[in-house]
């Protein structure tokens, strides 16, 4: 099986429920949107949904997808950086629970946290600080740190470092990686186009989008004309288009590959980076496209079914069984 190293920042999530979006409306945050935040605004927010239901894990976009893919039985590696705290420690002990290599470095700040408003809908809105993770710096990571690996995967929420990001993908390609890159935000694509474009176009083998990220990265309002457009600049494109499932495309093989329907959606946070695992994980063992997409599709249904990205012991088994019958072909959408 081929092997995934992620970059991304290292994050803990606090996942909080709303009761109303009146929150949002307050400190003028776009629903569904990313926003990096200082300290002290994070604080603020915090404080003002205090008493709400809340829980927290372990985040961070590729780290989500990292971890997800570990738990698929997928060799994997994290390259991140968290603060000199007990929060620190405990993401890299979590990671090697997991047999997840850690690449993890010791910043000055504290470690990072993303506080995820749920809306009642299911939708999430996030405020970040990134404390440690931003610190993480092109010098922390030598080209050795590839040798071995198969595919290099980054969230696109890494591009407030550009500098980091294109001395990761040189030395990745140097040795021969494959790069995949998240989308990750529609806003994130907005106020970074131009890089993000270049990058993909020159570095990028695989792209994972949903519609808004897709249109926001092409200007092509029609999932299906951003797909084309997309795959003008690489290899593989994967564009989620919510409960009608995803298109697919590579070189000429063009599919819609469906969904799995969720019980209830509870909470959107990671749905597109469960995909995006399922997807890779069957990459790394040499499956067709439709199965890729079946196997996304199945552990993006299952995280929006719980509040966070932590699922229980007895659907990590369901997902293992379901992903059992798509590998012989007996389960695919």
């Amino acid at each position: 099986m081929k092997k995934v190293i992620g970059i991304g920042n290292a994050l803990t999530d606090m996942l909080v429920n709303l009761r109303t979006d009146d929150v949002l409306e307050r400190y003028n945050l776009q629903k569904g949107s990313m926003n990096l935040v200082n300290a002290q605004l994070q604080t603020a927010i915090s404080k003002s949904v205090a008493g709400l239901p809340y829980s927290l894990s372990l985040g961070g976009s590729a780290g989500n997808t990292i971890r997800a893919m570990a738990r698929l039985g997928c060799p994997t590696g994290f390259i991140g950086k968290v603060g000199p705290d007990k929060t620190g420690d405990f993401f890299i002990q979590a990671l090697e629970n997991l047999d997840i290599k850690p690449f993890v470095y010791k910043g000055s700040e504290r470690s990072g946290k993303c506080v995820s408003l749920i809306s009642p809908d299911g939708e999430r809105t996030m405020m970040t600080h990134l404390g440690a993770a931003l610190e993480l710096a092109p010098k922390d990571i030598p080209e050795s740190i590839f040798n071995g690996w198969d595919y290099l995967y980054i969230e696109g929420y890494l591009v407030q470092n550009r500098e980091l990001i294109s001395s990761v993908v040189r030395k990745a390609k140097e040795c021969g990686l494959k790069v995949a890159l998240d989308l990750a935000s529609f806003n994130i694509v907005e106020e970074n186009l131009d890089f993000l474009r270049t990058l993909v176009a020159e570095a990028v083998d695989i792209v994972f989008a949903n519609e808004d990220e897709a249109k926001a990265f092409t200007s092509e309002a029609e999932p299906v004309n951003a797909l084309q457009a997309i795959s003008d600049m690489c290899e593989l494109v994967i564009v989620k288009i919510g409960t009608r499932g995803a298109l697919i495309k590579n070189g000429g093989e063009v599919l819609h590959a469906g969904i799995m329907a969720a019980a209830k959606r509870v909470d959107t946070t990671g749905a597109g980076d469960f995909y995006a695992a399922g997807f890779m994980t069957g990459l790394c063992k040499g499956l067709s496209l439709r199965q890729c997409g079946t196997i996304g599709a199945i552990t993006a249904g299952r995280v929006i079914e719980v509040v966070g990205t932590t699922l229980g012991e007895d659907v990590w088994k369901e997902i293992l069984a379901l992903v059992r019958k798509v590998e012989t072909e007996k389960y695919l959408f």
